[in-house]
């Protein structure tokens, strides 16, 4: 019988509970967690741009944040201190020192879905999108739209942003460049994908959301 990822996952669990009655006890942590590895490594496959590392290579701040949601408890301020210095050092600030791109452009990607998805093409077609509309209400025109995270209607406005190549909007604009292109520098147990640590979004895509925050003529702060 040929063996499918059911039912190694399956024999994988038996042998481990086998293993617990065999010694008096429930499995320890490391046991589960080797179980949980194991079982993920057989269950998936890579198809296209997806590949497998999207749920094998875990690093450490996806580590210890699973870990403290597991336990039920906030992640601890030094760890999580230490895990945003980390992040934040993956950064890559604009080559050219151009934060701003077209904020028409970058409407677009916050409001497309596209991308990163097992049923994408491994040659790219088309750009992928920053789905930022998922998570967050981006104008005010929208009836539809996440809230994992804050609203970002109004997001320049409210930072009081009217030139954002402005020396006094410098510390926001590259606040938001950071944020877009790895959140976990800011926030180690974000929710927030890290768009561009991650390579979902090219540098000139988060150029284009930046603008869509923060240029006042974008509709994010009209």
């Amino acid at each position: 019988m040929k063996k499918t990822p059911i039912t190694i996952a399956a024999a994988l669990v038996a042998a481990t509970l086998v293993t617990a009655c065999a010694t008096g006890g429930a499995p320890s942590a490391a046991d589960v967690e080797k179980l949980a590895d194991s079982m993920v490594k057989s269950a998936f496959r890579t198809e296209g741009i997806a590949t497998t590392d999207r749920v094998t290579a875990i690093d450490e701040t996806l580590k210890e944040c699973n870990a403290a949601d597991a336990a039920g408890k906030p992640l601890d301020p030094a760890v999580a201190k230490r895990l945003e210095a980390a992040n934040l050092k993956t950064v890559k600030w604009p080559s050219d020192g151009k934060f701003m791109g077209d904020w028409k452009a970058g409407e677009k990607l916050a409001q497309s879905g596209r991308g990163m998805t097992w049923t994408d093409k491994s040659t790219k077609t088309a750009d992928n999108g920053g789905n930022c509309y998922n998570c967050h209400q981006i104008t005010k025109e929208e009836i539809s739209f996440g809230t994992i995270g804050p609203s970002l209607y109004n997001y320049g406005k409210m930072r009081g942003v009217s030139d954002p190549n402005s020396a006094a909007a410098r510390p926001i604009v590259e606040y938001t460049w950071g944020k877009i292109w790895n959140a976990k520098a800011y926030n180690a147990c974000s929710n927030m994908p890290r768009a561009g640590h991650a390579g979902i979004l090219d540098e000139q895509q988060v150029r284009n959301i930046v603008a869509l925050l923060l240029d006042p003529q974008s509709p994010v702060n009209k």
